[in-house]
């Protein structure tokens, strides 16, 4: 190693702390945040490491959360912490000074909590820091010593060996005082009996006690070397389980590292909020700063809103609704529970409260248990259950965890919706306005959202089995029920439900959805007297994100990839005309969003590959935008030493599809490199692979680094099967999951020999979950595509798998039948022709990890042994993690790769 590849990787490792930013510095860092990467120096390609590109501590910093402004726009409010900090702190910024308060800290809320709260977080703060550190130190030296290094790879090992000893040793020290203490105590007791007693005799006794010590220590003198030794290895053992018990005893786990805020609420009218901090509340007033503390119970209390005078605020416990006062102790119970006669059929308990917007209203969900009618206790959740094998102990050990596959019977509540007015009368209970039996169904329910005025509300319903999707608006009424304003059968989209979210304007006039009635999930105006559906929006791309109106509710804000199916960006639409006015930075992807109520200020976290995601506050008049965090390690500039280019291309069928490409140094397009192409090719609800802002793992930085280091071309790509292209991608999986996308990378494999320089026998795939179900499908049923392909964590058994994803990603099942067995990997294992590695967690509770044991079997069976190699992680999960991390796994991916496809120099055609 070089002496500057030494100093940076000591900058490196020590990241953390250099970045650390106290409560000022990171008040100053917020308001005046600057591209420090840039002045980074970058690592030489050739010098690239994956030891460097997946650190212990990632680059990524957390970004901000909890947007809210206050109700005249002035302030916004956010949780978030610099780079290198623990929690999320509460943040608020003034839109008239520009300048950024930080609210809470460590330094701050230490005066609320228990001082041994404190000395909790303190130590696993710091064993989370050291524990972070020692991992990223092993790689590098492991690394090292793959070199050739004279280095002792066991001096942690020792380090931690001769600190549990010296830990047992003081253990025991104090046991040995302890009993010490008792015997003298009962020495006490017989302290008469005991003075008789002192003679010769016992002087005697004594003496020969004496030397029958010395014979024992003759005796010990006496031994070999070999039993010396014998022993000092016998007490090593011992160590090394006392120090795997420590370690498993004391593994970090949620709650043991200083959280931050959770929740917050701004007043109706003035410019104060209340947060949450470990289950109290907290008050806030914007203006001067002042922090007063609300609530100190051992429950966990949660934030509702203000009372709508803002003289005192709402708030929940697990289920129950509270009104408080500022001004007095006095508490009421707004949602009182569900009362019913002893021989009532079904017992509704209540899930959870909505308040209308002038705290007039109630829309109360409840639930009914399954009850067992011969022992009257509830049922369990899921009746399978399956078990998770655990090898980290000297015998294995199994977990159970429930599993609700396609085949079994859904157990699916009672639902009822009740419709209260928020008031001290003792009024009988009303009936429900809105019920479903439940059983053995497929039904979901939307949340409430209540008018702004108070008047109506909304929700929708889905009943897959029946392909049914209802919209339900209901009056502020304790007993009339809700009427259905719009219904669709048979042409709704397998990916609506979630999105779908029916909300009034702010007038409380005009009712908005998100409906996929043209292909692309959008807005549409609802028609409450004739369920007519009106598109607000017309074009080919995704608009499922409404993020407000502005208070005229002539305009609209929402995210959309209207301009680039890679980026999401904001925008402003006259709802009238439709007319989109782009409000980011192209190129951006904006995830968490909010709009002030007087629709002047966008907050949004957006950013790209070439400007990491901030917190951007956009003035939505002129589009001016000012950055207000500074998330990520500046170091990340060091190793950011390359960025892809986008490109589509047609499919045999005409559609586009998108990818990016990472091109080496030196490349042209007659070269004849080796090449490795990513997938994924399943839904994700509202993303995709293919977005400017993601840095995934083995697409984004695993493919820069091959590309960098080795000189290989490196391609990620989605296929159709993914989501925010519209219904045709989202749907192409029906009844035939792997065949589109396995068309889909056939052309790519073509196109990339015919453009990108490409030796066409040297391309190789991968992909996780989803997507290693997707790279065997296409290293099985078109092998001659791929020269080798690594499949992590996929599903190769269907029927193994969730219900809630195998029923809107393959196709209808029926009730007790195997139906998605037809989907099975398991027959399409003759096909395999080129080398094939499995990759996969043992603890896997999503996809379990039988699934790879089976198909692995399979593949024996039909004669690919020497084709298959398995690369298993003992303890992890589905995204790996226990004994193999990121660094680890890429590792093996590298050689394996160079192993079949061959160094990255081109060759001439």
């Amino acid at each position: 190693m070089s002496p500057k590849m030494i100093t940076l990787s000591i900058a490196l490792a020590c990241a953390g702390t250099m970045v650390s930013l106290t409560q000022q510095t990171a008040a100053a860092a917020v308001s005046a945040p600057t591209n420090t990467a840039n002045s980074v120096m970058k690592i030489a390609p050739a010098e690239l490491t994956l030891e460097q590109l997946f650190r212990a501590k990632s680059y990524t910093g957390q970004q901000a959360k909890l947007l809210h402004f206050s109700h005249d726009g002035r302030y916004l409010a956010y949780a978030w912490n610099p780079f290198g900090e623990l929690g999320s702190d509460l943040y608020v910024y003034d839109t008239q000074t520009g300048n950024t308060k930080r609210i809470t800290s460590p330094a701050v809320m230490k005066a609320y909590d228990a001082p041994e709260v404190w000395d909790r977080f303190d130590k696993k703060a710091k064993q989370k820091d050291k524990e972070e550190a020692e991992r990223q130190a092993k790689a590098e030296a492991q690394a090292a010593y793959l070199r050739g290094d004279n280095v002792n790879l066991k001096q942690w090992e020792d380090a931690d060996l001769a600190q549990i000893k010296l830990e047992l040793a003081e253990k025991k020290t104090k046991e040995a005082a302890k009993k010490a203490e008792a015997d003298a105590e009962a020495a006490k007791e017989k302290a008469a009996a005991a003075a008789a007693a002192v003679s010769a005799n016992t002087a005697s006794v004594a003496d020969a006690s004496t030397k029958k010590d010395d014979k024992k220590e003759d005796g010990k003198d006496a031994k070999d070397a070999k039993d010396v030794k014998a022993d000092a290895e016998k007490e090593v053992w011992e160590l090394r389980d006392a120090l795997k018990k420590k370690a498993e005893k004391e593994k970090l786990k949620p709650g043991d590292l200083y959280p931050g805020i959770e929740n917050l609420v701004w007043a109706n009218k003035k410019n104060e909020l209340i947060f949450e901090y470990r289950g109290d509340l907290f008050r806030l007033i914007a203006d001067s700063g002042k922090l007063e503390r609300l609530t100190q119970t051992d429950k966990a209390e949660r934030i509702v809103a203000y009372n709508a005078d803002d003289k005192g605020y709402i708030y929940m416990d697990e289920k129950c609704l509270y009104s408080a006062n500022f001004d007095n102790s006095g508490i009421r119970q707004l949602n009182r529970e569900l009362i019913h006669p002893d021989d009532a059929d079904k017992k509704y308990k209540i899930t959870h409260t909505v308040l209308s917007e002038n705290k007039q209203w109630m829309a109360i969900s409840a639930e009914a248990p399954d009850i067992n009618p011969e022992t009257g206790k509830v049922n369990p959740p899921s009746e399978r259950k399956v078990e998770i094998m655990d090898y980290n102990t000297r015998f294995a050990t199994a977990k159970k965890v429930d599993r609700e596959v396609a085949d079994d019977k859904r157990k699916v509540l009672p639902t009822a919706l009740y419709i209260r007015r928020v008031s001290d009368s003792s009024t009988r209970q009303p009936e429900p306005v809105f019920t479903n039996e439940g059983g053995d169904i497929w039904f979901e329910m939307s949340d409430i959202r209540w008018a702004k005025d108070g008047s109506r509300y909304t929700f929708a319903t889905w009943e897959r089995e029946k392909n049914l999707l209802r919209i339900y608006v209901g009056k502020a009424d304790e007993s009339s029920k809700p009427s259905i304003v719009l219904e669709r059968r048979n042409n709704v989209g397998h990916e609506v439900v979630d999105v779908i979210a029916p909300q009034f304007t702010p007038d409380s006039k005009q009712l908005i959805a998100i409906l996929d009635e043209q292909g692309y999930r959008q807005p549409y105006a609802i028609n409450t007297d004739t369920g007519a559906a009106t598109p607000i929006m017309k074009g080919d791309f995704e608009a499922h994100h409404i993020v407000g109106f502005s208070p005229d509710s002539k305009s609209m804000f929402l995210l959309a990839n209207k301009d680039d199916f890679a980026a999401m960006n904001a925008y402003k639409v006259d709802l009238a005309s439709g007319a989109m006015s782009a409000l980011g930075t192209a190129g951006d992807f904006h995830r968490a969003s909010a709009v002030a109520e007087t629709g002047n200020t966008l907050a949004s976290v957006a950013g790209q590959w070439s400007n990491r995601p901030e917190l951007k506050l956009i003035d939505t008049k002129t589009a001016k935008v000012k950055t207000l965090t500074q998330s990520n390690n500046p170091l990340w500039g060091a190793v950011d030493i390359m960025h892809p280019t986008r490109f589509s291309y047609p499919n045999r069928h005409g559609d586009t599809i998108q990818a990016y490409v990472f091109k080496p140094a030196g490349w042209k397009e007659t070269d004849q490199r080796p090449a490795i192409v990513y997938t994924y090719g399943g839904p994700l609800g509202t993303r995709h692979i293919i977005e400017t802002d993601s840095f995934q793992p083995t697409a984004y930085l695993f493919g820069m680094y091959m590309a960098a280091k080795h000189g290989y071309v490196t391609v990620a790509v989605d296929p159709r099967g993914h989501s925010d292209y519209g219904r045709k991608f989202s749907d192409a999986n029906w009844e035939q999951p792997g065949k589109p996308q396995t068309e889909d990378l056939e052309d790519l494999a073509k196109y990339m020999q015919q453009h990108f320089g490409v030796d066409g026998k040297r391309i190789g795939l991968t992909g996780w979950s989803f997507g290693g179900f997707q790279t065997q499908y296409a290293m099985y049923t078109s092998p001659d595509t791929f020269a080798a392909g690594i499949a992590g964590g996929g599903p190769t058994e269907w029927e193994n798998y969730n219900s809630w994803y195998t029923g809107r990603t393959l196709g209808k099942t029926e009730r007790s039948k195997l139906s998605l067995r037809r989907f099975s990997l398991l027959p399409l294992t003759s096909g395999l022709k080129k080398p094939l590695m499995l990759v996969h967690g043992m603890q896997d509770p999503n996809v379990l990890y039988q699934d790879t044991v089976n198909v692995y079997r399979a593949l024996l069976e039909n004669g690919k042994e020497q084709l298959v190699d398995l690369f298993l992680d003992p303890d992890g999960e589905h995204a790996m993690g226990g004994a193999i991390k990121a660094k680890a796994w890429h590792k093996k991916y590298e050689n394996f790769f160079i192993q079949h496809l061959g160094v990255g120099n081109p060759t001439t055609k």
